[in-house]
């Protein structure tokens, strides 16, 4: 078996939207205390994350409600890292999307963007028709590697989290697919179960088998 871990690492520098991750040593052998011990203050969407459908509505699902089968189980990975600007929905087809039900977008922001430790003045990201197809086929889980999957002319209005929460399409951002070639994976995706949380951060991996 092949495992591609497809998680951002989470450290005080990283890549993040807004404040960044704070750590703080509680206990530590070297100060004679029985062990290690540190704390963490981590927004739910640090790092590698899954957005609930909370998110963005009020009384919506919130993360530790959200059905495992959407997040576990085989996704498509489709390589559009020739795309400038917005993904569209003839990227999608063209990707063989249509008939999965967890896609994972791998874009030029593996390799540029998601590297840098600050937020990129532009990134690829799914234009709003893009998200009504997805919706149209029956996709659960859509998958990105950026910060978010809006683009970045339009996170004043986030007309795609809207339309994509709003049908209960789960949205996975920050996906590291620098190192996944375009195909079939299983893939495991746990967001930490924070009860009544907007999103969360997760641990996601992509696994082929011979």
């Amino acid at each position: 078996m092949k495992i591609y871990d497809i998680t951002l690492p989470i450290h005080p520098e990283m890549l993040h939207w807004g404040r960044k991750p704070e750590v703080e040593v509680v206990e530590s052998l070297s100060a004679g205390d029985a062990s290690n011990v540190t704390r963490w203050r981590l927004g739910a969407h640090t790092g590698t994350h899954v957005d609930a459908p909370a998110h963005f509505r009020d009384g919506a699902t919130p993360i530790d409600e959200v059905s495992l089968h959407s997040l576990v189980g085989p996704a498509l990975v489709v390589d559009l890292t020739h795309v400038d600007g917005d993904v569209e929905p003839h990227h999608l087809e063209e990707g063989g999307a249509a008939g999965h039900t967890r896609v994972l977008l791998k874009t030029s922001n593996s390799a540029g963007p998601l590297k840098e430790t600050e937020r990129a003045p532009q990134w690829v990201g799914l234009s709003p028709k893009a998200a009504d197809w997805l919706i149209e086929h029956e996709v659960e889980l859509i998958g990105i590697d950026y910060l978010t999957i809006e683009s970045h002319h339009r996170t004043d209005t986030w007309d795609v989290h809207h339309s994509l929460l709003g049908a209960g399409v789960l949205i996975l951002e920050n996906a590291d697919l620098d190192q996944v070639p375009a195909g079939t994976y299983d893939l495991t995706c746990l967001p930490t179960k924070l009860v009544g949380a907007d999103g969360s951060f997760a641990r996601a991996i992509l696994t082929t088998r011979d």
